[in-house]
């Protein structure tokens, strides 16, 4: 059977067993542009909703973070480095594009390199994201202490995935009945990781990033909340084992400690952060060099932490394809290539 035609009998399927208003929330960048890009809600019956939760690490980047970042490449001295996104994200009116001391990389190791071939430079790597990420970031800095690269640093930005989700169900009024969990953080994680999710009476499966592998976690989540039996599955057994990278997460306990950090226009998450540990402290840009920055203030108007925190859609932000444009971003959403208010505008 062709995959299209299981995705029509899955479609089917729903339809004829999804009476009740069930909303699904997924907290997953990729998945919130797979779902938009593949047109996912059109197989779906009305009675499914899906909404983005908080899954993009570019997003939830602290605008503080930003303007630290910001400073550091003010000083020709320095050569920030950082994944694409980051460049573009507005804060008080400026961006990272405008420094020429700026350099893209696709993998944090990356930056290990950069700092072997510019030894009279301090390269600072921007450490943005989810627990995906960390374990690279994490195994730069163990690698730079034994190569004894005295010029690389890391400026954490680091965000759980956990703790963002008990700050979203510990709010009253919530009515989300599931979770469409990430398939690449739990690579890492495991997907046992999620298990806490059941406290909430909430059901999660971790799924792929194809339109087949998300059409059969949205059934599957359906049956569970039909069943009242709150459980975490995975749909994702090619990558995602029960306990996930232990050798990842060991680097991860090596070099970091939970913190309670920013997520941009949401506020602070208790130990949903990473801050770099005392032993590994010469690698910390924070540490290393003066950050002090000004409190930051918010672009009004903009509704991102409502969006992020499932509370409404992009279509109810006045500032939503009026003034918030791909090419006039406002807030966070619109800017990163995983933000809900990019997909929206892209596809939905």
């Amino acid at each position: 059977m062709l995959v299209k035609d299981k995705i029509q009998l899955i479609s089917k399927k729903l339809h004829n067993i999804c009476n009740e208003p069930i909303s699904i929330m997924e907290v997953c960048g990729t998945h919130t542009m797979a779902l938009a890009e593949h047109g996912i809600r059109t197989f779906l019956p009305e009675s499914i909703k899906i909404i983005s939760g908080p899954g993009c690490p570019v997003c939830v980047t602290d605008g503080t973070d930003l303007q630290k970042a910001m400073k550091l490449a003010s000083d020709p001295n320095n050569i920030i480095t950082t994944f694409g996104d980051m460049l573009k994200i507005p804060v008080a009116g400026k961006t990272l594009q405008k420094f020429k001391n700026v350099k893209i990389i696709y993998s944090p190791l990356d930056s290990l390199k950069i700092a072997k071939d510019n030894p009279q430079k301090n390269i600072i790597l921007l450490g943005i994201g989810f627990e995906t990420t960390t374990p690279l970031i994490a195994t730069c800095i163990l690698q730079a202490r034994e190569e004894n690269i005295k010029n690389f640093f890391v400026l954490p930005m680091h965000k759980l995935v956990p703790p963002a989700v008990d700050a979203i169900f510990s709010t009253p009024n919530i009515t989300i009945n599931a979770l469409l969990l990430p398939g690449h953080v739990s690579a890492i994680t495991g997907w046992k990781y999620f298990e806490p999710i059941t406290q909430y009476n909430l059901s999660g499966v971790v799924a792929g990033f194809d339109p087949l592998s998300i059409m059969e976690a949205i059934y599957l989540l359906v049956t569970l909340v039909q069943a009242k039996t709150p459980k975490v599955l995975n749909n994702y057994p090619q990558l995602v084992s029960e306990m996930g990278n232990l050798v990842a997460q060991q680097k991860v306990a090596q070099v970091y400690t939970t913190t309670d950090v920013v997520w941009r226009k949401i506020g602070i998450i208790a130990n949903s952060g990473l801050r770099i540990r005392e032993e590994y402290q010469d690698f910390d840009a924070n540490r290393q060099f003066d950050l002090e920055i000004e409190p930051l203030e918010e672009p009004k108007g903009c509704l991102c932490g409502n969006i992020m925190m499932g509370q409404c859609n992009p279509n109810d932000c006045k500032l939503f394809k009026t003034i918030c444009t791909p090419t006039n971003p406002i807030g966070p959403c619109m800017v990163s290539s995983e933000g809900t208010c990019a997909a929206y505008y892209k596809y939905l």
